[in-house]
Parts: C-alpha cells; structure tokens; sequence
C-alpha cells in the first residue's frame, strides 16, 4: 500500500498549477485594484469607535471579495464559510494565507446585512465611474431589457395571494402563534407568466452599455412589473441611442423619453397588428435592431450559465435589490477582466 506524502512548499506548487491552466481569479486580481474600495466600506460598514475593545475585525476589502466569491457562484454563507477553508485558489484570491482564520458564515451575513441595499449600490456606482473615467463605458449606445430574478416559491392559499396583491398581510400570519412563519414568508415577490414559462420573485431591469456589455444601470421590481414601466426611469442625458425590444413600444413612453431628451434616437422592434402585417423592409429593420439588442441577453445569458444562474434566497424586495445589485456588480467585474485581459490595459483603479 503506497502511503501518501507531505510534500514541502505544497500549497505553492498547487498554485503554482492552478495559474498555469488559467486561474479566473488572478485574473481579477490583476485587472481590479481593489483597493478603490477601501474607503466606501469601511465607511459602510464599520464603526468610529473601537476603543471598548472586541474581536478584530476582518479587513473590509476580505469581506467584499467573499461577498463577490458568493455572487459569482450563486452560494450561500454557509457554503462560501466551508469553501474558503479548503480552496487554495480562494484563499489566494482573498489574499490569506494557509491556515489563517477566515470568517464564519455568521460574519459574512452580518457584513452584507450591515452593507445592505443603499451600500451595494454605492459600490456598483463607484465602480461604475472608474469605467466611464477609463474608458471602459462609451455611452455611445444603450440596450435595455429584463430578466426574472426567481426566489423559492411559497405555498400560499389562494385567498392569501389576493391578499398580499391588494398590499396587505392576510390576519393570520400576524397572529403571535405564526411568527417564525411570516418571518419565512415573502410579501414582496410576485408571480409571472412569459410563454410557457412560471416565474415567481423579482425582476432586474438592466441598462447594458453596447459597445462593453457593462450594465451601466438598473433597477429591481416585483416579477409582475410590465418592463414598459421601468425603461423610461432608465434613461438618461448620458444615453445618445437606445435598443429595446417590440415590449417597450408604448406611445405614450415614448412620447414622454423623446419631450425629456429629443436628442436620442430609439431603436424600437415593431410589431405586427390585425389585418396590419410587417412589410418586408420593417422585418428587415427588426432584423437589424435585434442583431444588436441581443447583446443584452449575452449578459443575462453568461449569469445564467457561468454565475449559478439567475436566482436568489433572500426574503423581502430590500434583500432582493442588494443580490440583485451585488450580482450586476460581479457580473461587471467579471467582463471587465475579461475586456482588460484582452486588449491589455492597465488594472482599473
């Protein structure tokens, strides 16, 4: 029976290993400095005082990137607690050493709680800018579009659903006795129905830059919520042209996007009517539009495929938005690894 052996420097050969097949985290070590970040979390997240003494806390720029571990692979805290212990390319991303104390998924829950939806959204933005300064986010064209965001379902009766739809909380969830029930209980999600598929939770309204497929923007609504509703909010001064798909065709929206900024020009899909057929030069015109309106569903579609896809575990439309947020964020500093990899510009700082 041949008996195994500790080799010595291990660890470092693994790596060592790992950076020659193409570790994905190196790379984003390489392309993000994070320490951009530094002063916003802290801010966030930590108080002016600790003279009364206590733990230590761990270093804010650790519990971002454990945060972004999560939204890149869709786990939750109990998971990523277990993961960082026996992940050598993890560890190395997180800038620990072998065997170093990491945080438990108790710390890691606090730390995004105490960020919250406001503190996501401050980071997503910070970062943000250091594209647009970078030249990373032209503003030259915009996609818009949605995607469902599902949460675990619910078994609710059907009276209680009319309930919460009407915006109140049926009577006897709030009877003391079912307390640890509406605790687990989600009045925010919502159903929805696109084709022959069922969606209950929430939805995020991105707003991707054509040329970079960063998402610039977005905002997080009920799964219900008519994406029409929420494009016009989406717009800007920055935007000189806009895609969106034959959905987003109301007169009414358009009418009031076009008195706010005559400049822009919109690239809307048309849609067939009753006795109102396309011509053949307004499908070829479709043609063209979704040509460059699907790079929006590439973003949607690498979440989906390379991020553990498209669904989280919070309960509440506060919760939602911060995931929602965090998401967009790791999936924008995924592609900006991706972009700073390729045409070999400098780290973002």
């Amino acid at each position: 029976m041949r008996m195994g052996q500790l080799i010595l420097n291990g660890a470092d050969l693994q790596l060592s290993r790992l950076s020659k097949l193409g570790d994905p985290l190196e790379r984003l070590n390489a392309a993000i400095n994070w320490e951009m970040f530094r002063a916003k979390l802290w801010k966030l997240t930590r108080k002016d005082d600790y003279t009364k003494g206590g733990r230590p806390a761990f270093d804010v720029i650790l519990m971002f990137k454990i945060a972004l571990l999560q939204y890149w692979n869709n786990i939750s805290d109990d998971s990523a607690e277990y993961l960082i212990n026996c992940r050598l390319d993890w560890q190395r991303f997180l800038g620990m050493e072998l065997g170093e104390k990491s945080p438990d998924a108790k710390t890691i829950w606090l730390f995004k709680e105490t960020l919250g939806e406001t503190g996501m959204r401050e980071l997503f933005d910070l970062f943000n800018e250091k594209l647009v300064r970078a030249g990373v986010i032209t503003h030259k064209g915009s996609l818009i579009d949605a995607t469902f965001v599902d949460v675990p379902r619910q078994r609710n009766s059907r009276e209680d659903n009319k309930t919460i739809k009407e915006g109140r909380i049926p009577d006897s969830w709030e009877k003391p006795e079912n307390a640890a029930m509406f605790n687990q209980k989600d009045t925010d999600a919502r159903w929805a129905k696109k084709g022959n598929e069922t969606h209950y939770g929430y939805k995020d309204h991105a707003k991707v830059d054509k040329d970079s497929k960063i998402i610039v923007d977005f905002t997080v609504t009920a799964a219900s919520r008519h994406d029409v509703t929420e494009f016009e909010g989406l717009i800007d001064i920055n935007d000189k042209e806009a895609w969106l798909d034959a959905g987003y065709a109301s007169e009414e929206h358009v009418a009031r996007i076009l008195k706010a900024f005559p400049g822009i020009i919109l690239h809307i899909c048309e849609k067939g009517q009753k006795n109102k057929p396309l011509t053949e030069e307004q499908k070829a015109s479709n043609r063209e539009k979704s040509h460059i309106r699907a790079r929006v569903e590439h973003v949607f579609g690498y979440i989906t495929r390379f991020m553990g896809g498209i669904s989280i575990r919070t309960i509440g439309i506060s919760r939602a938005t911060r995931q929602i947020c965090g998401m967009n964020l790791a999936y924008n500093m995924r592609r900006v690894a991706f972009l700073v990899a390729a045409k070999k510009s400098p780290a973002i700082s």
